[in-house]
């Protein structure tokens, strides 16, 4: 799999926002619909500064877009740059799903097939 440059540092933002629970939850939360800075904060038991810290990292990772109505800052959830991180997850997923196939086969060849009795099969 080639990665560009752009590709890299995009999947870092990602992989970097995606790397704190509290973001995670604030993502999770956005998947079920916008909600606002202090929606985001009130089950975190944050400060809306902290919250907004957060909110900031998810918005430079292109996770979220956020939209200011009058005082109220509304967040949602933009999952398009997630496809590139299941994308570059799947190439993972494939070759560990490969190399436990092979381990498989061999563990069925090294032990012979046993009858109920536990005894082996001539």
């Amino acid at each position: 799999m080639v990665e560009s440059q752009c590709m890299a540092a995009d999947l870092d933002s990602v992989f970097h926002a995606l790397g704190d629970a509290t973001r995670r939850r604030m993502l999770r939360s956005l998947a079920e619909g916008p909600r606002s800075v202090g929606q985001l904060a009130e089950p975190c038991a944050m400060s809306l500064a902290a919250a907004s810290k957060h909110i900031r990292t998810l918005e430079a990772a292109g996770l979220i877009r956020r939209e200011v109505r009058g005082r109220t800052h509304l967040c949602r959830l933009e999952p398009t740059p997630l496809a590139g991180a299941h994308h570059w997850l799947a190439f993972y997923e494939a070759f560990w799903t490969r190399r436990l196939d092979v381990l498989d086969r061999l563990l069925r060849q090294a032990d012979p097939p046993t009858t109920p009795e536990g005894g082996e099969h001539t």
